[in-house]
Formats: structure tokens, C-alpha cells, sequence
């Protein structure tokens, strides 16, 4: 199982970066893992976005969903375009938003109930069972954010994969990654006072998460890039005590007992 870092900026897009996104590939298929705004060029480099498996949407910020709008107007009318719909998986209440999305954008003469359905298969994910793409297991843990959000744990049979998403420091989130082999924990803030109230962690404590956790490598991601990629992979590096890496666009990662990231592209 591998994994492709789409984009890992915060709210908002850092300079040549996108918001949250990951592409995790496994014999042969495609799951996309969030599909923030400034991730959709990238992973239409990667893939033949008409032939991806599955999009999995941790929760409903802008930061984590907004290319689906972009995206729903490539499988309508880009060349090459067909039937098929590509299965979207959402959280709780992710129908409602997207209905609320489709009523601003559908025009006059097209029904706003067809907007997204017309090119994604919509269906909300029970966040209390696994859900199995081809050869993955994915299940769900909430985490602690201002809003619903979900990390997720996707196993391919040898190897773990944890996604943490959007979260404030969480003893249960480490329980639920435990033995992660590769941890993708955030690292937004810079002071860690604020993290219980808004929902987000220091790169340090994101360290911290993964020493609890045990995982074999820490990849920080949703982060500033005001603070320095260095600055935060010293700050994850002192407290984990393991291989840490930032999270750059293209940066591909084996998940299992070689880590390190190459920076390939994983093209086609």
C-alpha cells in the first residue's frame, strides 16, 4: 500500500500546495483521501480521475471537501466522459451539504438534485462500521475538532495506514492508531494552548501522538507554511523519537516496514 500526498496545507492552500488530500494506491486501485481545494491538478497528474475507486471525505470543511465541485465538472463534461459514477463516501450529514453546495451552484436549467448525483455515487459512511474498498478496510474513530470529523485506520491485510484528519490531542486517537505504520497526524498550530478549542495540534504534540501510538513513521501534514517544514519536523522528531516527514505534493510513501519517503510522483 502506498501513499501520494495530494496537498497538506491548513485552511488555506501554502504557496505550490494544496489543502488535504491523499491518494492511497493498492494493487492497482485508487481511494482518495479527502479532496481539498488546490489537490484536484495534482491528482489528475497522477490518475485517470474517470477510473478511481473511491473518494472517502473525513468531514465537511472547505479545506477537506471544495474540489469536489471542480472535479464533478471534469467528470460531466471533460473528454472521455461516461456513466459510470465514482463512488463518494461522506460523513454524517455530508448529503445536506453537498445538496446545499448544489443549490448555489446548479444553473437554471439543471435540477440541483442532479448536480452531484448526476457524476458521484453519494452515499454517507456509518462511522461504527468498517467500510471495505476492494482489498482495504477502513474504520472510523470521531475525533476532536470543531465540527464531526472522522480518522480513519485502513488496513490492505499486512500493513495499517492512520489517518487522523483534523483533531485536537486525543488518548483515544492514539489507541485507535496503535502499531500505525504509517501515522498522517496534522501539525497546524503554533501554540498548543489554543489546540482543546479549536481543534488542532502543535507539530510537537502531533510527536507525541505518534510515540503514543507506536507507529513506525510520522507524516505531519495540514500545516503553515509560515512555520517552516523544518522547523516542524525538528519540533515532531524531538517528542516521537522516529522518522518523521512534512508532507510535500508527490511525495509517496511505501506504507510498511520502508517508510521513507522518495518524493516520486507514482505517475502512470
Amino acid at each position: 500500500m502506498d501513499l501520494t500526498v495530494l496537498g497538506g496545507a491548513a485552511a488555506c492552500p501554502n504557496p505550490a500546495q494544496g489543502c488535504a488530500g491523499y491518494l492511497v494506491t493498492h494493487e492497482g486501485m485508487r481511494v482518495v483521501l479527502d479532496c481539498g481545494p488546490g489537490t484536484l491538478p495534482v491528482l489528475r497528474d497522477l490518475a485517470d480521475v474517470r477510473t478511481l475507486d473511491a473518494i472517502i471525505i473525513s468531514h465537511l470543511h472547505a479545506d477537506h471537501t471544495l474540489d469536489l465541485v471542480p472535479l464533478r465538472y471534469g467528470l460531466k463534461y471533460g473528454p472521455g466522459s461516461n456513466d459510470r459514477r465514482l463512488p463518494v463516501y461522506l460523513p454524517p450529514g455530508g448529503l445536506a451539504f453537498l445538496d446545499r453546495i448544489a443549490a448555489a451552484l446548479a444553473t437554471d436549467g439543471e435540477p440541483s438534485g442532479d448536480f452531484f448525483e448526476s457524476v458521484y455515487a453519494l452515499a454517507e459512511y456509518d462511522a461504527a462500521s468498517e467500510l471495505t474498498i476492494g482489498s482495504l478496510t477502513i474504520r472510523f474513530h470521531p475525533t476532536r475538532h470543531s465540527i464531526p470529523c472522522w480518522a480513519m485506520r485502513i488496513e490492505d491485510g499486512q500493513h495499517v495506514l492512520a489517518y487522523l484528519a483534523d483533531t485536537a490531542h486525543s488518548p483515544d486517537l492514539a489507541h485507535f492508531a496503535h502499531g500505525a505504520d504509517l501515522l498522517v497526524c496534522e501539525a497546524t498550530l503554533d501554540d498548543p494552548e489554543i489546540g482543546g478549542t479549536v481543534g488542532h495540534l502543535t507539530a510537537r504534540q502531533a510527536g507525541e501522538m505518534a510515540a503514543a501510538a507506536e507507529a513506525r513513521t510520522l507524516l505531519l501534514t495540514h500545516y503553515w507554511a509560515e512555520l517552516g517544514r523544518e522547523r516542524l519536523r525538528a519540533e515532531a522528531m524531538e517528542a516521537f523519537g522516529g522518522p518523521v516527514e512534512v508532507a510535500t505534493p508527490y511525495a509517496t510513501f511505501t506504507v510498511g516496514p520502508r517508510n521513507a519517503g522518495d518524493g516520486s510522483s507514482a505517475r502512470e
